[in-house]
């Protein structure tokens, strides 16, 4: 089950990062984590980059709306996805059914 914390902002969710992949992809869950592989080296910031991009892409939201709160130099990350402008009631199940699909 995916880790999932309620933030004033939006919904932080983990991820395992594994860099230096032959290609980016969702390889589904580890552990409580969704694990993404990525191409990008583990240098100068290329991977933590990568990773939001990534990430902005297949959740198809704009990348300033994800932001790695924590992990940055390791393979664990904790990224917050934000609240969009439209905030509702049921806006942190949306995203975290968002995010679920990505595991499926």
């Amino acid at each position: 089950m995916l880790y999932f914390k309620e933030s004033s902002e939006g919904i932080i969710f983990k991820v395992r990062v594994q860099p230096r992949s032959s290609k980016n992809m969702v390889a589904g869950l580890f552990g409580d984590a969704l694990k993404i592989k990525l191409t990008a080296p583990p240098v100068e910031g290329a991977a933590n980059s990568m990773c939001i991009k990534y990430l902005s892409k297949c959740l198809s939201v704009p990348p300033s709306l994800l932001e790695i709160v924590s992990g940055q130099a390791g393979r664990t990350k904790y990224v917050l996805f934000r609240f969009g402008d439209k905030t509702s009631g049921n806006e942190p199940e949306i995203l975290k059914s968002k995010i679920r699909s990505l595991a499926a």
